[in-house]
């Protein structure tokens, strides 16, 4: 099991320089990786400062060359499919080749759809995510893309190509262990399934077999907090642990576990 560092990018946490401050610790100490938030309004009560992920990463790929770097997740229906492809390849390559994005349908608890003016409905959700990860991958395979639902691509292809190949690693963000979100998952490359146990690890495992055949190369993700069974969780086929953090933590309280060491 590998162990990334996950924090948002919210409080004394949405400095820049605290987060690259943290990257390099992670890197120095033997952590795997160092994953952000992706908000642009805060689902969580109170006035928060919240830093923008992409111009974040960009900085801590800056100052590290070893860890795993990217969002956990990233709401694809409220993004402009091309923008995010652009942003995404330039961080693959400033970073050579260690961006991994996570992706999702995202909620509207902080009206980040809403108060904008995006579609809202679950479903409509699904969709989008479902249109712009392939549309993505396309992009990102120098195709060139002519797509037309929910999301348009009229005759576009960008260059360049990602250093990672066949495509940067793409992992789906759910609350579920089964069904639709888990079958989506399973045709790219990891999940992250934001609330489980070792069953529910274990239930996306089969799931994954049957889908891809078997489950190599393929990655899930599970959140580390106090008294969760990592142990248990990678028994069951859990690949990585993401040590979360909170808004209201401060980078000193992130710094302190991370100068622990990474467990194993």
């Amino acid at each position: 099991m590998r162990h990334a560092i996950y924090v948002p990018l919210f409080g004394a946490l949405a400095d820049p320089h605290a987060i690259t401050d943290i990257a390099q610790a992670a890197e120095n100490s033997g952590w795997d990786g160092l994953f952000v938030w992706d908000h642009v309004l805060s689902p969580i009560s109170g006035e928060w400062a919240i830093a923008d992920p992409w111009v974040v990463l960009a900085a801590a790929a800056t100052v590290t060359s070893r860890i795993k770097l990217g969002p956990m997740v990233t709401p694809l229906p409220r993004r402009r499919v091309i923008k995010l492809a652009r942003e995404t390849v330039t961080l693959d390559h400033l970073s050579r080749g260690r961006l991994i994005v996570g992706l999702g349908t995202g909620s509207d608890a902080g009206r980040e759809y809403s108060a904008f003016g995006d579609v809202a409905d679950p479903r409509q959700r699904g969709r989008a995510l479902d249109e712009g990860a392939e549309v993505l991958a396309a992009l990102w395979a120098g195709e060139t893309v002519t797509h037309r639902g929910l999301l348009v691509a009229e005759n576009v292809q960008i260059r360049p190509r990602p250093v990672q190949q066949p495509r940067i690693p793409l992992w789906f963000g759910t609350e579920r262990t089964s069904g639709r979100p888990i079958e989506r998952a399973a045709r790219y490359d990891g999940v992250f399934p934001l609330e489980t146990d070792a069953a529910g690890v274990a239930r996306i495992v089969e799931r994954i077999e049957t889908v891809r055949g078997s489950s190599g190369a393929f990655d899930i993700a599970v959140v580390a907090r106090p008294g969760v069974d990592l142990e248990a969780l990678s028994r069951a086929g859990a690949t990585w642990a993401m040590h979360a953090f909170w808004p209201g933590h401060t980078p000193e309280q992130v710094l302190r576990v991370i100068d622990r060491g990474a467990p194993g």
